[in-house]
């Protein structure tokens, strides 16, 4: 048996209205009055009706639906950015269509193509750590493909983009660690191409020049995946213990986690002993051992913002040609738990 869904005709049929004063009703136009708008409702409620996306997507030439990328939905960061974009996405009726790159620019390019041949009305993308040559994006946007960047964003593309202040927390991160006392402070960190890269070392490079300790670019390493291969981070680890850091500055969410097991599985016993600050959006921060300072992202407040711009962009009248890149405050967590912690 077929399921029969009441249309608007039906509706309208029912209350003795046009279809064109019900459709508008339902949109809550001003030029309803509230009376009527409260007979329709009523009686839109009452036969379960549901609105049809796909007349409306031919009649208003739009999908209401924005596509996303990011590296790696399991990465705390990333999936409270999305919890962010989608409490506004769906308050305004546009469903979401959520892609991984895992640090690699052809799965990214093949999932953005995916997505602008689904007729996406935007797209929000943080770019992987592979991404250098962004040409594939510059097309589709000249073509008319609303785009935001947000946290991985690259230089030269006249579009809104929404940033942590990364120089501001990788800064207060390093200074925190000298303060303590530590004075040869390595640094672990993502792919050179990243801007988030590029930033955090500033940050971390003024904090050394602020308390006058020569940076050694020995001790900063690079994870050109991020820290999702563990192979990576152990390396990197093992290249750093014989310059006998006492601090560590760490640039990412996934780094951070990463680099704790890593340590433990290099050498346990100096994993105790070094002092750690690095960028993490974790919620069991408390539980980690050694003890973390932590970097905090606002990565909710992040996607909201992403997705504000964005929808702008899609419902604007006119083209868009004022842009701005939206820098957010990060908040540095300062956690002390015993060494006998053995929990992470």
């Amino acid at each position: 048996m077929r399921f029969e869904t009441s249309t608007i005709k039906d509706i309208a049929k029912a209350l003795g209205l046009s279809t064109s004063t019900v459709s508008r009703a339902l949109r809550d136009r001003y030029e309803i009055s509230e009376e009527t708008k409260k007979l329709v409702l009523a009686y839109a409620e009452k036969v379960n009706y549901r609105a049809n996306p796909i007349a409306r997507s031919l009649k208003e030439r739009r999908s209401y639906s924005i596509g996303i990328i990011v590296s790696e939905i399991a990465n705390n960061f990333f999936s409270q950015v999305i919890n962010g974009i989608e409490s506004i996405a769906y308050d305004k009726d546009y469903h979401v269509i959520i892609s991984q790159s895992h640090e690699s620019f052809e799965q990214e390019k093949l999932n953005v193509d995916h997505l602008a041949s689904r007729s996406i009305d935007g797209l929000l993308i943080a770019l992987s750590s592979e991404t250098q040559n962004i040409d594939y994006l510059r097309d589709l946007y000249a073509k008319g493909l609303p785009i935001v960047f947000f946290d991985r964003v690259p230089e030269n593309f006249e579009t809104h983009k929404v940033i942590a202040n990364n120089f501001k927390g990788s800064f207060d991160a390093t200074e925190h660690l000298i303060l303590s006392g530590k004075r040869t402070i390595a640094h672990l960190t993502n792919s050179e191409n990243l801007s988030i890269t590029r930033e955090r070392l500033k940050g971390y490079q003024a904090a050394l020049a602020k308390y006058h300790i020569d940076f050694n670019p020995d001790l900063v390493k690079y994870c050109q995946h991020g820290g999702m291969h563990s192979e990576e981070l152990e390396t990197a680890v093992k290249e750093l213990l014989p310059l006998k850091p006492d601090g560590i500055f760490i640039a990412s969410d996934r780094l951070t986690t990463g680099c704790i097991m890593a340590l433990k599985n290099t050498n346990p016993e100096f994993a105790h002993k070094i002092a750690i600050a690095g960028f993490t959006n974790s919620n069991l921060v408390e539980l980690f051992s050694p003890s973390l300072t932590s970097v905090r992202q606002p990565a909710f407040e992040m996607g909201q913002v992403a997705t504000e711009l964005l929808i702008s962009m899609i419902e604007a009248k006119r083209p868009v040609v004022d842009f701005e890149t939206r820098i957010l405050d990060t908040e540095l967590i300062k956690i002390q738990k015993a060494a006998s912690n053995k929990f992470l």
